[in-house]
């Protein structure tokens, strides 16, 4: 049996080991091995294509997954993300950087750069209504709980003050068009803000997302002191359950069905006339279906539907019903799925107060 240090087993359809001096890493990224100093690696192997000898096979069984785990991952923080198989590039390359390269977790340092009182820095942001990239001064503050950017970086009064307890971040490099483009989601004024930011640096945006990470896990800290850090962990940023686009139709269920682009994060869906909008056309909240909340394939008979898409979902929800067509069954039963998972989960104190923002 073979073990290999990391939990990145499926990161790829490319298994390649790398051997080091120290340790093996199952390395299944692509990007450039040859940038991590040469004193650190040996040898770059294939799981299935290479010839392994007897001596390579013994010591990978003396230093498998967990012996090596337990070095590099001794101290690493709970509000610092881990990278699945699912995520992006520059969230797996940075996590292996972290780890192996700048050996940031093998035993707990007095503070992390996460962990820094104000991060104060500047990032390329997206602009509202011409699109355009603009450098801007971010400032997050762990004491004031906020995070602050400023058109100019001499300004003296910040263009927005937001709160971090109302973020979530999300990398979208697909969306952005950027291999290192973070999405920051919030309410304001009862809406959703979309604000899309990158820096050419993907350790600098990686360290900004795991600092807004540690100022909402302090905050929670502090907030909840009675809550262990398994509870708390999960109401840090997340990703979205499921994106893309559908066609929808109004309330009154006989106008034409308009292409939109649709976000489900947890139990609100919102839905944008373009991936990138700053602002969230409508949102549609999700409940448990013991309020009355479903959803179901098709649509009610009789419907008028002038879509180019024939593939309908009706949500019900005790107020109204929508209803939605998708451009294949299988965008159908993805999004059925999503939502029915959402639907048949309990919902939780925050989430009833979420609803009553958005109603």
């Amino acid at each position: 049996m073979f073990y290999v240090l990391s939990t990145w087993e499926r990161f790829s359809s490319k298994n390649f080991i790398v051997l080091c001096t120290l340790y093996f890493v199952h390395m299944t990224i692509n990007f450039n091995l040859k940038s991590i100093p040469e004193t650190k690696i040996s040898k770059v192997k294939s799981l299935s294509l290479a010839g392994w000898n007897d001596t390579e096979v013994q010591f990978m069984a003396e230093n498998g997954n967990e012996t090596m785990r337990r070095m590099y991952e001794a101290a690493v923080p709970v509000y610092y993300y881990r990278p699945t198989h699912k995520d992006c590039q520059v969230l797996k390359e940075q996590w292996i950087r972290a780890k192996y390269e700048r050996k940031e977790f093998i035993e707990a340092r007095n503070k992390l750069t996460y962990e820094e009182e104000t991060r104060d820095g500047m990032l390329m942001k997206r602009g509202r209504d011409n699109g355009q990239f603009l450098n801007r001064r971010f400032i997050l503050s762990k004491r004031g709980g906020t995070l602050k950017y400023f058109t100019k970086y001499d300004a003296k009064e910040p263009k927005a003050v937001i709160k971090v307890d109302s973020i979530n971040a999300t990398f979208q490099p697909q969306k952005t068009g950027n291999p290192n483009g973070l999405q920051l989601t919030y309410l304001k004024d009862y809406s959703t803000r979309n604000i899309f930011l990158y820096h050419e640096s993907g350790k600098e945006i990686v360290d900004w997302f795991n600092s807004i990470r540690a100022v909402q896990f302090h905050y929670l800290s502090v907030a909840f002191p009675g809550a262990t850090d398994a509870e708390i962990k999960p109401k840090l940023t997340r990703n979205f359950l499921i994106e893309g686009y559908m066609e929808k139709t109004g309330p009154r269920q006989t106008e034409g069905f308009k292409k939109r682009w649709f976000t489900l994060d947890h139990r609100r869906l919102m839905y944008f006339k373009e991936p990138l909008d700053a602002f969230a056309k409508g949102e549609v909240f999700l409940g448990h279906s013991d309020q009355g909340y479903s959803a179901t394939a098709g649509l009610p008979a009789g419907t008028h539907c002038n879509s180019a898409w024939h593939y309908g979902i009706t949500i019900v929800t005790p107020d109204r019903s929508f209803l939605f067509t998708c451009d294949t069954e299988g965008e159908q039963q993805d999004w059925l799925k999503h939502f029915n998972k959402v639907i048949h989960t309990q919902m939780s104190p925050q989430e009833y107060n979420s609803k009553s923002c958005l109603e």
